[in-house]
């Protein structure tokens, strides 16, 4: 591996073009030097707007590109794990948009590549690399509240457009697949536990057919995770973290801002009028570049990712759990 980690882009996605390439860019130990879509032209206008070296006109000529270190798959998720397995195979570490996949079965596939190949295979949620997240850790495992017995969450935005790709049900849209797994992997997260059981209610938006507000209990060994997500409701975004001797909350947890200070209250007292409540500050920052800076390092010194396979897998398990229970009524086990 060269001084940074090389990376090439999968198509033109949004979340990559506004978001997550500009940020690697600035990254330590990532650049991004390929970009490729099935339309050479638009390959290269993102090319130039956004200072990339090389433009593909198809995704197999940028994995055949020998300059290329790692990938990073943004493609929409019914194309997450075709194309993560052809680029295990040309010998690319890959850096794969969340969810990892359709189902668990599919998910699975992958496990076989990543051994046969040896190259690294990271989901991107990129929450799990930024400062927030770590110091929840670090509160959790310091007991500060005590023994975590419940997570509560709300994630929401609001978009009836059906060209959207996620207002498409091919295309793995929906509340559940693209903004419901954070709230599933932050719970698993934060417990340090699979659930045991899950339960949901899904309401599908009778033309497009997605699932537009999803309300989940898991059922931890620790305890329970409550959440609700919707892709139309006012956009809002909360979690909370309660134990039995006080509180946390991160109060913009999954899009923070990279150009101002994001916090984290802790309440310790319990006293509604918040008398009780530290709040520690942490700085502007981008948190996908801290994701590629860590990919980067893992791949640099061999260790773990941020967020494996394995950990994919089980996330994938409760997602797949909650859409059965849907259907059934019943309590549903992730199968992993």
């Amino acid at each position: 591996m060269s001084t940074k980690l090389r990376i090439g882009v999968l198509s033109t996605a949004n979340i990559g073009i506004k978001k997550v390439i500009p940020a690697m860019q600035r990254g330590h130990s990532t650049t991004v030097t390929a970009i490729a879509s099935r339309d050479l032209a638009r390959a290269k206008e993102a090319a130039s707007t956004l200072d990339i070296p090389s433009a593909y006109g198809s995704y197999e000529e940028l994995l055949a590109d020998k300059n290329i270190d790692a990938i990073y798959n943004p493609l929409p998720n019914q194309l997450h794990v075709p194309w993560t397995i052809k680029a295990a195979e040309a010998g690319k570490h890959v850096l794969c948009e969340k969810p990892i996949s359709m189902s668990v079965a599919e998910a699975k596939t992958v496990l076989d590549v990543r051994k046969r190949t040896g190259v690294k295979i990271c989901e991107a949620f990129m929450i799990r690399s930024f400062h927030q997240w770590l110091r929840l850790h670090e509160l959790l495992d310091e007991k500060r509240i005590g023994e975590l017995r419940a997570v509560t969450g709300v994630f929401s935005y609001f978009n009836v457009n059906p060209a959207n790709i996620r207002n498409q049900v091919e295309t793995g849209g929906g509340a559940l697949y693209d903004i419901g797994c954070y709230l599933i992997h932050s719970s698993r997260y934060a417990f340090g536990q699979e659930p045991a059981r899950v339960v949901a209610a899904i309401d599908r938006d009778p033309e497009l057919g997605t699932d537009r507000l999803t309300s989940a209990i898991l059922e931890f060994p620790g305890g329970h995770a409550i959440f609700t997500c919707s892709t139309q409701l006012i956009p809002y975004q909360r979690v909370q973290f309660l134990g039995t001797k006080g509180r946390i909350e991160i109060e913009i947890p999954f899009n923070a801002p990279k150009d101002r200070p994001t916090r984290l209250f802790v309440d310790s007292t319990g006293d509604l009028t918040g008398s009780g409540i530290t709040t520690e500050t942490f700085p502007a920052g981008d948190q996908y570049t801290f994701q590629g800076d860590a990919f980067a390092k893992a791949i640099r010194d061999n260790t773990e990712v941020p967020v494996s396979l394995e950990d994919a897998i089980g996330n994938m398990a409760v997602i797949e759990a909650l859409f059965s229970s849907a259907v059934s009524g019943k309590w549903e086990v992730p199968e992993r």
